[in-house]
This record gives C-alpha cells, structure tokens and sequence, in this order.
C-alpha cells in the first residue's frame, strides 16, 4: 500500500510502498477514502525537519536534556546510535480521516464490515491506504455525511475541546486568534453555539472566511486592524470586552497573548489550543486576573493507553465528553447541518502527490486552509492487509538466514547494525506491527522481505534463526511458536513474565526436544567484564558481589509504566543483573528474597547461590540522572573487582589496583550476537545454556514474588 512519511533527520517527504497493517484486536482495519491534512501541526511538523541538527536541538530542548542524561550514563557512542536511530527513520504523518472498515478485530464488534467510520490518532489514522485503529479513535458515519466531510472530524474534535475549555455561554463574546482551520472551525462552533465571535489573522482571505461562517468582524493583527476590532467589540460587549479569547495560533511570537489581555474583559478566560509562544505580560494578566487554559488535543482519554488501545472508556457521568464522544458529536453537527465544513475544503489530491503537495503548501502556492487526500479503490486482494513487500532475495550459501519479529528502538539501535556486518548473517525477513517501522527495517538494514504479520516469519521455511524482539508481553508466546518450528531462535529479554509462561516453555522444549534457545542476556559477554572476570581470577571459595542500578525516573510515557501488562519494571530489565551474578559464579540461584526501596519502582534483591556465594542488587530509581547507570563490586578470596558503567574496571589483589578503561561503554551485544550466529551455523551448543536461561528467569520472577509475600522465595 501506498503510505505518506517524512525522514526526520533529512527533511525527505516521501510516499512509500509498504504492508499494510494486519488487523488486530482491540480495532477495525480502515481502507482510506480521504484523509486531512492538518495545515499547522503537519507543516510545522515538515519545517522541523528541514532543520539542522542544531535548530532541531533548539525545537526540542526537552529533548537535548533527555540526550545529555543518556550520555552520561550510557556513554556517547550508544546514545550517538539511539538518537540517528531516531532520527534517520521514516515517521508518519496524518491523524485524521475517513474510511470503510474492511475488517473487524476481536472487541471491537459494534462495527461492521463495509461500515464508513471516521478515525483520529497520529499514530493510526495516517495517511495510509490502510489503517488499523482501536475502538476509542473510530466512529460511524452516519448516512448522509460525505466520507470528504466526515475526513475533518478528528480536527474538528480538536477544536471541539477548545470551546469546551473555554466554557462559553449563550450571549457571551469571544475572539478567536489564529484563523487556520482549527480556528475557522472554533469560530464555526462558537456561533453555532450562540456566541458573538471576532477574530484575527494575518491573511485577509481567512478573515472574509471566518466573517461568512457568522463572524460578527475579523481583522489583521497590527495596530490599526486591532483598534478597530477593538472598537466593534466594546461596542458588541457593552464596553466589557471579550468573554473569551482562544489562541488558535501558532508561531514564535508573543503578539497573540498580549493582544488576548489587550481585548479580554476583567476575569475573562484566555485558552489556549494551538502551539503558540505563551511568554505572559504579568502586570496585563495579573490586573485583569486572567484565567488561563490549555486545550489539550481532541479531549479527555487523549494520551491514555488504557483508553486509547485497550478501549476502556470513562462513564459519561464522570466525564461526559471524552475524544470520542466529542469525534461523534462533531459528525453529529454535520449531518444535522448546523456547522459547515464543505465551505473549507480547498483542494482534493491523489495519495501519491503528497510530496508536491507538501511542497506548494509550504510554499503558499496553494491557498485556503482545507485540504483532502484522496485514495484510489483499489480491491483489497491485490493490496489487502495480507500483502508482503518483498525485493529480490539473494541468499548467501551457507549464511544464517535470520527472521526479526520486531524492529524498535533497542533492535535497531543495538542489535541489528551489528548483525548486518556479519558475514556469517543474512537479514531475511522482518515483520512488524507497524508499516513503516518494516520499511525504516528494509532501508537500513536491507532485509529481503518486510511485512506486518509475525507468522509470516514464523512459517518461513527458508529461515535459520528468529528473533523476538516485541514487547515483554508477548515474549513467552511468540518463543513457544518459534521454538515449534524447530529453528533456533533469540528471545530479547524477559523470556517470560510469570512461572506459567515459564512452564510453558519448559513444555514446549520437551516436547518439541528444540532447546536452540537464547536470551538477550548481553552484559556477560561485555568485553571489559570478561576480561574483569579473568584478571580478578578463581581464588576459590564464595564470592560477595554488589550490584548497583541507577534506573532512573520512567518518562510518563513508557510502557514499562503498564505493569499489569508488560509487568514490572524489574521483571523486564532485572534478568540481565541476575544472570551477570550467575555467570561471574558459574553457580544458580538458588533463594531471592527481595524489598521495596523508598522510591516507585525500587527493589533491593538478595540471592543466594548454590555454591555458597551471595549477591545483592540495589535497582533504584531516584538517583541522579548523570550519574553512571551501572556499578558492579566483588569480593572474594582476600580480592576487590570493580566495574564502572563498562567504562572501566579494577581489580585490587596486591598493593595496587589494575585498572582498564574502554572508549565506548561496551555491554556485549557484538559478541553476543557472533555467538549465537557461530552456533546457529555450526550446530554447537548455544551461548548460554537452556539450565542457566530458565534458573535466571524464574530468579526474575520470584522477586515479584517475594515483594508480595514479605518472605524469601526458593527458585
């Protein structure tokens, strides 16, 4: 399918050939008949990234912050990779639009097949051929409503919460700044609700707009366009001013909020819905005691996973009007005629002119504020949901064919770019939930063959090894249908959650007598740590170590946040620390007993081992974000080691300590990878034994468990 995407590190604006999504539960799968673009928050997107490295820096200081903390704890060089990761891939654009659903996923059976529906979301309803987007973000269209007007209901939900926020009431004046078309949609529902509305803008086209859809006047914003606005809403208002004034603008100025304490009655209320410079004159706001509110996007649930994906709604009598109910209003006033949006679309262009398009906008070339994409009927089996793009392949004879079920972040940043200079390694095919995620995987890393659906590399024949790189939450499940196939396969840590998961892949290697099984447990294989663990030597005996984690804060963001369904965040990143321990003692584990910290998210693990030994693992959260992320102390046999961030190591087994620095903070991913290659070619034994895999895991697990009951837990 065809599908629109920008490089944020180049500024490229392209349309892609790319899978479609598959249909997963929770959702509908949407073929496109038209989607919006939104004139601001698209166009400010594609302005962004034709900057500099350095001008998307000073777009992004939030950012610049969050790339200094990565620095300091996980070294230049990876934090290097992660970010041109970031930046060198195709990201999507588009959010809002109008379609017919061409397949329904588990959950969501209050829709039908051949039902148009409206859909929202940056990250579903793209400008795609095919979009597959959850319950909260769909609507039905009601019969009457043109797919081309039912395309604008995600920006007019937007502009929807706007009013909502500014709280009008029947009689009231307001002035709306900024008339693009979130505003001119403002303006449109605050006179359909009864207000006297003014406003202002640059473009003298989109004041005559603004004044035909019920505008009482609109003007430019200079002084003397400003006085005489001034003058008819004094006179409008009974020399109050205005009620309410929403800053429907965008840009680097600050002349939208003083113009809205300038024209704003005593306590009027100031909301502000687009992205504009918010730098407030103090004295202006303060005398008037100004209230002052955001808006956030298309309303309430809007950035809630839970409510977003998982489909759980809000009861009406807590919150009456959620995203979706304000997406269904909005369609509502258009097939009851009470708000106009065929007067604003200005243009309507095929899919694949999207770059031209862009172009003219940017440029001005292209007047008005509205306007469409449109997408060709194309029968769906010949680029329905199940289509892989492919290239010509050319296998290498007696290379490692390898298949990737997943191809975020950590895979691309971490694992991949090693595995792609591996002579021994062929980068086969790729599956990911999202289309251009495949895409991005195939340009980088030239995979032969891309697709969104995972039992396409799960049944691929022609594959050596498969990769689960997904989230934690689908570990176990997807391990078990490799692991059927009889291919080795690398499970990105955790192998599981739970001892049931565990279980059931113990069964399944007994069953299927396949124990070609890896876990990304890397740090063991870091180049300074092995050579820590032959310098420090075998003094015999058992060891004490200390193991320090300095988590750090979770962004509100992360998903590690959804423990209920990836589980904690110990259990997803712990594994790596305990099996560190055991293989620096060649010994299992053998009893956890574990204790929450002071901070969310704290633990402190001790373990003992078979041979005696015991170490302990201090996984906090609240240190400070620069100092190193890791710190790892032995003791044993009348001998000191110590590991620094994998920057550098000591050991201390004479008068003075031996120390060895590394330039880059190595944890071991190359050498890792090599391995399991090396064995998958040669048949050998894997890098880690299936004994140590399982002992390790169920280590993990049990400290879940010795939180809840207070007590140690046998492994």
């Amino acid at each position: 399918m065809k599908q629109v995407a920008q490089n944020y590190k180049s500024g490229e604006l392209a349309v892609l050939d790319v899978p479609p999504p598959t249909c997963a539960p929770g959702g509908v799968l949407i073929r496109s008949l038209y989607s919006l673009i939104s004139t601001g928050t698209e166009l400010m997107k594609v302005g962004e990234a034709k900057l500099s490295l350095v001008g998307k820096a000073k777009a992004r200081p939030d950012q610049v912050r969050k790339v200094l903390d990565s620095v300091a704890q996980q070294g230049a060089l990876n934090t290097y990779k992660k970010v041109m990761n970031k930046l060198d891939s195709y990201t999507p654009l588009g959010y809002s639009l109008c379609g017919v659903v061409v397949e329904v996923g588990a959950g969501a059976e209050e829709f039908s097949v051949g039902q148009l529906v409206a859909a929202a979301g940056n990250e579903f309803a793209l400008h795609a051929e095919y979009n597959w987007v959850p319950l909260n973000l769909c609507v039905p269209v009601p019969d009457g409503v043109p797919a081309e007007q039912a395309a604008f209901s995600t920006v007019g939900a937007i502009a929807m919460q706007g009013v909502r926020q500014a709280e009008v009431q029947l009689g009231e004046t307001a002035v709306v700044i900024g008339l693009g078309l979130v505003g001119q949609l403002v303006v449109r529902l605050l006179v359909a609700a009864g207000v006297r509305v003014f406003g202002i803008d640059t473009v003298a086209d989109r004041c005559r707009m603004a004044e035909k859809a019920g505008a009482l006047a609109c003007s430019s914003p200079d002084e003397a366009g400003i006085a005489s606005l001034e003058r008819s809403l004094l006179e409008a208002s009974n020399g109050l001013g205005a009620d309410r004034i929403l800053l429907a603008a965008g840009g680097h100025s600050n002349g939208p909020v003083e113009t809205a304490a300038r024209l704003a009655r005593d306590r009027a209320r100031v909301v502000d819905i687009g992205k504009t410079k918010l730098d407030l004159p103090w004295n202006a706001y303060y005398d008037k005691e100004l209230d002052v509110r955001f808006s956030r996007s298309y309303g309430p649930g809007r950035y809630d996973d839970r409510y977003e994906l998982q489909g759980i709604d809000y009861p009406a009598g807590y919150v009456r009007w959620t995203e979706r109910r304000n997406l269904e209003c909005f369609i509502d006033l258009i097939a009851r005629e009470q708000i106009d949006v065929a007067s604003l679309i200005a243009g309507q262009f095929p899919i694949a002119d999207a770059t031209d398009v862009y172009q003219q906008l940017s440029s001005g070339a292209l007047p008005g504020v509205g306007f469409l994409f449109e997408y060709p009927d194309v029968p769906q089996q010949e680029t329905g949901p199940a289509a892989t793009v492919a290239r010509s392949a050319n296998p290498t004879t007696g290379s490692v064919r390898l298949g990737f079920v997943g191809a975020g972040n950590y895979a691309s940043s971490m694992l991949l770019p090693h595995l792609q200079k591996d002579e021994n390694a062929v980068l086969a095919r790729v599956a990911t939930n999202k289309s251009l995620s495949a895409a991005n995987a195939q340009r980088r890393f030239g995979f032969e063959q891309i697709s969104t659906d995972a039992q396409e590399v799960l049944s691929d024949d022609s594959l050596d090894a498969i990769f689960v790189v997904t989230r934690h939450s689908t570990h176990a499940e997807l391990a078990c249908r490799a692991l059927e196939t009889g291919k080795a396969v690398f499970v990105e840590k955790p192998l599981a959650l739970t001892d049931e998961e565990l279980d059931r892949i113990v069964a399944t290697v007994d069953a299927t007598g396949n124990d070609r099984l890896m876990v990304g447990f890397n740090r063991r294989f870091a180049p300074l740590l092995t050579d820590l663990k032959g310098r420090f030597g075998d003094p015999g005996g058992a060891f004490s170590l200390r193991y320090l984690v300095n988590a750090g804060k979770l962004d509100s963001t992360s998903w590690y946040l959804d423990a209920g369904k990836e589980g904690t965040r110990f259990a997803g990143e712990g594994g790596h620390f305990i099996d560190t321990l055991t293989w620096w003692l060649n010994s299992l584990p053998t009893e956890v007993y574990a204790v929450p910290g002071p901070d969310t998210g704290d633990v402190i693990v001790t373990l003992r081992f078979a041979n005696g030994s015991v170490g302990t693992i201090n996984y906090v959260a609240g240190g400070n974000s620069r100092f190193p992320k890791e710190t790892l102390d032995i003791t044993g046999g009348g001998r000191n080691g110590r590991l620094d961030n994998f920057q550098s190591a000591s050991v201390w087994a004479g008068r003075k300590p031996s120390t060895k620095k590394s330039r880059s903070t190595d944890k071991g991913q190359q050498t890792e990878l090599a391995q399991f290659v090396a064995a998958v070619k040669s048949g050998g034994p894997m890098p880690i034994s299936f004994d140590e895999l399982v002992a390790t895991t169920r280590a993990t697990i049990a400290v879940d468990r010795s939180l809840a009951s207070g007590k140690p837990e046998k492994v």
